[in-house]
């Protein structure tokens, strides 16, 4: 597999809509850990986004482009893509990122795009995935964090982590849970993109230092 240190480092671009809290877990790990790469990008299509402001902050790049004004999807689409190639960049996280990719950019950057969901994929695809596992009444719910492919809440799975629904428990209070080990996993599957310990076989997802 050869040295980190021969290795070039990765640059990580992120999409987000909202908060853009994993964003900021990503790039505050990254700083404090040698994980072969660096958040260098944060892109956007919500110009109300935090996330917008958490990436000036961290004297990040951003690139907005409003979804909501009259812009032909093909059009944005482009203009998305132009940025991110402009950029160089090696590897896309998407976090809160709420529009679907379409296919041709997904098989562009196949096996360089990934997303972080609130529950245990396959359960509970789509938004409400904290929701929707609270109100179907499951005891245990988590989070994944897998390669994005062409279908919704598809792709290849990198890690999981469970949470447990305790008795009493409010679905606000489930959310901040599901936020903490959102904080905690996607980090660490972004080093090991980075650090190029991923090897992907079918649908199974090999960590080199677990294989």
């Amino acid at each position: 597999m050869g040295s980190i240190l021969n290795r070039k480092r990765k640059r990580i671009a992120v999409l987000a809509s909202g908060n853009g809290s994993n964003m900021q877990a990503i790039s505050d790990y990254s700083l404090k850990n040698d994980i072969n790469g660096d958040v260098v990008f944060v892109v956007t299509n919500n110009p109300d986004a935090y996330a917008l402001v958490r990436a000036k902050n961290a004297n990040i790049k951003t690139f907005c482009i409003d979804f909501k004004k009259n812009i032909p999807r093909q059009e944005f689409d482009r203009e998305i893509s132009e940025a991110i190639k402009n950029e160089k960049i090696d590897l896309i996280c998407l976090a809160g990122y709420m529009l679907l990719l379409n296919t041709v950019f997904i098989s562009e950057y196949q096996n360089k795009i990934i997303n972080i969901h609130p529950s245990l994929l396959p359960s509970f695809k789509g938004v409400h995935g904290i929701k929707d596992a609270f109100d179907y009444g499951v005891k245990v719910t988590g989070v994944t964090v897998h390669f994005v492919d062409c279908e919704l809440d598809h792709g290849p799975i990198i890690l999981q982590e469970a949470v447990q629904i305790n008795e009493g428990e409010t679905a606000q209070q489930l959310e901040a849970k599901i936020h903490e080990v959102e904080h905690k996993i996607y980090p660490l599957a972004v080093k090991y993109f980075c650090r190029e310990e991923l090897k992907i076989i079918g649908r199974k997802v090999c960590i080199t230092e677990r294989c």
